[in-house]
């Protein structure tokens, strides 16, 4: 059964098998301590341009898949999300109109309330500006009456870009902190499941550190948050509708 459209249903819809945990598993640990859903979709497994070591240790195409998908499970399974892997390939990522509408039925599907994914300028790899227009796309349509998908039309569910790994290079200038202190060390396990990409771990550490230290400063002291604040940050891709400015 499809969540209700009042339900908190997280949508996260990521090119590699490695990226949802990185730059956005504080959200979705979030979502899922709150009693929401969270559904990461994998494009790919990220196992031509995001497994190096496996590579050189002389692993197949299919054994490295393999790891990948062994390793972005357990990841999910610590975060408390579904996960799903449409083995579309890497380096390149190429965009089909086949792959944009299995996106689309995901979104019918799983009726976010939140979507997040990557952005979308990149010029380091281009696998993540693909993954993110074809996210997008496939939010429009899955809004559309007329699509010949299953499910009913979508709303208009906001969506946010999460922090890319080069963020100056890419144009990413956050307008969005997100306060994830008291899910860090679930993150942090998630992280340690990926250790194709070990390098990462203490990066992104680093990364959430520098973010709590602008969640603080941004937050102001009357919030009362914690000296060792984590945070993440996202970009808005539409406009807020509110009735009140905060």
């Amino acid at each position: 059964m499809p969540p209700s459209r009042t339900a908190e249903s997280l949508l996260v819809v990521s090119a590699h098998a490695g990226d949802f945990v990185w730059r956005a598993g504080g959200a979705i640990a979030l979502t899922t301590s709150r009693g929401g859903r969270a559904t990461v979709v994998c494009l790919s497994y990220g196992e031509r341009g995001e497994s190096a070591r496996a590579w050189r240790e002389g692993k197949s195409l299919e054994e490295i898949k393999a790891i990948r998908r062994a390793e972005a499970e357990q990841a999910a399974a610590i975060l408390g999300a579904d996960i799903r892997f449409l083995d579309a390939g890497d380096y390149p990522l190429v965009e089909t109109p086949e792959l944009t509408d299995r996106l689309v039925r995901v979104f019918r599907e799983t009726v976010p309330t939140v979507v997040l994914t990557h952005t979308l300028t990149d010029p380091y790899n281009g696998d993540h500006p693909a993954a993110a227009r074809m996210a997008v796309q496939a939010r429009i349509l899955a809004q559309a009456i007329g699509y010949d998908a299953p499910g009913e039309p979508l709303g208009a569910p906001p969506l946010f870009h999460f922090e890319p790994h080069q963020s100056e290079m890419s144009g990413f200038t956050p307008d969005v902190l997100l306060d994830i202190t008291e899910v860090f060390d679930t993150k942090r396990k998630g992280m340690e499941s990926l250790p194709a990409q070990q390098h990462m771990w203490d990066y992104y550490t680093d990364l959430a550190t520098r973010r709590g230290v602008q969640l603080k400063r941004n937050g102001g002291p009357n919030l009362g948050l914690p000296a060792n604040a984590m945070g993440e940050a996202y970009m808005r891709l539409y406009p807020q509708v509110t009735d009140r400015l905060a």
